[in-house]
């Protein structure tokens, strides 16, 4: 799973200059929890890890650079993505 989650990392840190390491990884593992556990909540039987990623890439392709403006809109998020102490790259 860390290889995945690093990869989608240094994809998304790619598209978002604005984005500390600890925040894009934080943001990667949210899509690919959200993803993972609305597959399951729906009944759909689970199709693994690469079509995970698939979609963690869509979701970088299409907001990644984007993504540093939710953080200052969004304050129900804003403690999972402003804090650095947890991840140290």
């Amino acid at each position: 799973m860390e290889i995945y989650f690093e990869r989608l990392t240094n994809e998304l840190l790619s598209k978002n200059t604005s984005l500390s390491y600890a925040q894009a990884r934080t943001w990667i593992e949210l899509f690919w929890e959200d993803f993972e556990s609305t597959q399951a909540r729906t009944g759909r039987e689970y199709r693994g890890k690469e079509v995970t990623e698939q979609v963690v890439r869509q979701l970088i392709s299409h907001y990644g650079d984007k993504l540093h403006e939710f953080i200052a809109t969004n304050p129900k998020y804003s403690h999972l993505l402003n804090n650095e102490d947890y991840l140290k790259h």
